[in-house]
């Protein structure tokens, strides 16, 4: 039990940092990477975040390493 409250706990903690860094720098747009794929026509958009994808799963593959490490 206390594993699934550590959990929660840890993605309540990164929750909160992430907001903060967006609160405070609105402009710096850290989702936009230069290996993420836009196709835009007049009335599509397309967007693969696939240098974004890889980004947010190495960050959570380090952090839940920490969190249930024994």
């Amino acid at each position: 039990m206390y594993g699934i409250a550590r959990f929660f706990i840890g993605v309540g903690v990164l929750f909160v940092i992430i907001g903060l860094l967006l609160f405070l720098f609105p402009k710096f747009n850290f989702l936009k990477l230069p290996g993420d794929i836009v196709v835009k026509h007049d009335n599509f958009i397309l967007i693969l975040p696939i240098a974004t994808s890889i980004l947010v799963s190495l960050i959570l593959t380090i952090l839940l390493n920490f969190i249930f490490r024994r």
